[in-house]
């Protein structure tokens, strides 16, 4: 009998150290996120699963292009890519970005661009006429969906404050046949 109660004890030692451990990588570490809508288009496709690293700015700031989750406005969790950090000018003229004056390719909205045929795929603005500013703010980010004429983003919300930022995202794990890593080229 004692026997069977030091077995039953230990499976339930076992089962509440890894329940505890799963909490603790989900809460922390890592987290799943399913993509909602078409805003990140052809990047990301509604319904793809991601897995989103709350680990990747503990150690280092974002960099240009991070797709990142974070907490929007409307009290929902948006996924877009990182355009501006702080300090920096942001404009689009002619379809091209430019940041702090110079010019950036963007290859993710190449397939894109070659399907437009009434115009721009990202209608010319300027940094100030989005947000009022001639830079991004401190301790903010100016973020923007892929698919440039259906995006809720820095355009229409304004910019993002790094505390709410969620994570780095760039692995999409589910459904299986289109499971890749999302880099920019």
């Amino acid at each position: 009998m004692t026997k069977k109660k030091n077995e039953l004890w230990e499976w339930t030692k076992a089962l509440l150290i890894a329940v505890a451990l799963a909490a603790v990588i989900r809460y922390f570490l890592f987290a799943p996120i399913v993509v909602d809508g078409l805003s990140m288009m052809p990047t990301l496709k509604d319904q793809d699963r991601m897995i989103v690293n709350k680990f990747s700015y503990e150690i280092g700031e974002p960099k240009r292009f991070d797709i990142i989750v974070f907490h929007a406005p409307e009290k929902k969790d948006y996924i877009k890519r990182v355009i501006g950090l702080p300090g920096d000018t942001i404009e689009y003229k002619d379809d091209t970005l430019y940041v702090n004056g110079k010019a950036y390719k963007e290859p993710y909205l190449d397939e894109y661009k070659k399907q437009v045929e009434d115009g721009p795929l990202t209608d010319p603005f300027t940094l100030q006429e989005k947000i009022g500013r001639q830079t991004v703010p401190k301790g903010q980010l100016f973020v923007m969906g892929d698919n440039r004429r259906w995006s809720k983003d820095s355009r229409h919300i304004g910019t993002i404050p790094m505390s709410k930022v969620i994570g780095k995202t760039n692995v999409v794990y589910w459904p299986i046949k289109d499971a890749h890593f999302v880099t920019v080229k």
